[in-house]
């Protein structure tokens, strides 16, 4: 996508919390997104969100949907046989003869897997240390090799754990379910959806094939650290401890408690000229306690 396109048609594989918000930022632009979902109670709760939604298993709605997008975003996690999105995206290209400006797969820094609190680079050897991680070492590899294979513009954006309103700390202290777990040493990077969605709207004005990016904020941090933090903050008491096997403890949550890493942003910051508006997940809470006390 050219830097000055101002309307894109941006077409989201995946309708969850991230695709919605690029969604959001590319209507915002003066643009259209369409959000796939397989389950119809999903696809009527966007419309009535104003997204424009279709099942992707649809193959004339795809093909229509892929041949007016500019850019595609796929969202959706990947499957023991592979990414879904790139299963049901290729045949459509490949049946229209649609060349998308820019394709962008969202994967996860658990590609990486642990280094012990050292730091992770995009061009570093992947190690994942997660069923989840390796399924997406897989999709990132057969994306871009169908992007070399067809010509395509695909990007890969790795990011950590996403925060934003509604799914934060502050979220979890208030409603009761936060707890804390500690683990010496272990240390992780966060990022805002905002500057997610920031990030892969940068890469659109300047698409490189076939590049990594790790999109994430300027300050790894333990999550006991900032759970802490964040309750003193809102001025309610520390959250229980628990241990990380405890059932209030989310599969997710656990999964990041397997890896111990710092992550670098400087690629996506030299190549993309991306800066976060939130560096450090002190801003980023902040806003969101200033949005609710307003």
């Amino acid at each position: 996508m050219p830097a000055d396109a101002p309307s894109p048609v941006l077409l989201v594989f995946g309708g969850g919390w991230l695709g919605q918000a690029a969604s959001r930022e590319a209507m915002r632009r003066d643009g259209r997104a369409i959000l796939t979902s397989r389950d119809p109670g999903k696809r009527d709760a966007l419309a009535r969100e104003g997204f424009e939604t279709f099942d992707p298993g649809d193959d004339g709605v795809l093909d229509r949907a892929v041949a007016a997008a500019s850019a595609v975003l796929v969202t959706a996690p990947p499957e023991g046989d592979g990414c879904p999105g790139l299963k049901r995206l290729i045949p459509a290209l490949t049946r229209t003869g649609a060349f998308p400006d820019w394709i962008g797969y969202v994967s996860s820094t658990a590609v990486y897997g642990d280094r012990a609190g050292g730091w992770a680079f995009e061009d570093d050897p992947l190690n994942a240390a997660s069923l989840e991680g390796a399924r997406r070492v897989r999709a990132e590899r057969d994306w871009l090799d169908a992007g070399r294979g067809m010509g395509l513009t695909v990007q890969i954006f790795r990011l950590p754990a996403l925060y934003g309103p509604g799914r934060s700390p502050i979220d979890r202290l208030r409603d009761g379910t936060a707890r804390i777990v500690r683990k010496p040493g272990q240390v992780f990077n966060r990022v805002h959806v905002e500057d997610a969605v920031s990030g892969l709207f940068a890469s659109m004005a300047r698409p490189r094939p076939g590049a990594a990016y790790t999109l994430c904020d300027d300050e790894p941090a333990p999550a006991d650290v900032v759970m802490e933090w964040a309750a003193h903050r809102l001025g309610l008491p520390r959250p229980p401890e628990v241990d990380l096997e405890h059932p209030s403890v989310s599969d997710a949550m656990r999964r990041f408690y397997l890896d111990s890493k710092r992550l670098s942003n400087a690629r996506a910051k030299a190549e993309l000229g991306w800066r976060p508006k939130y560096p450090t997940w002190r801003e980023g809470l902040e806003a969101m306690i200033a949005a609710t006390d307003t």
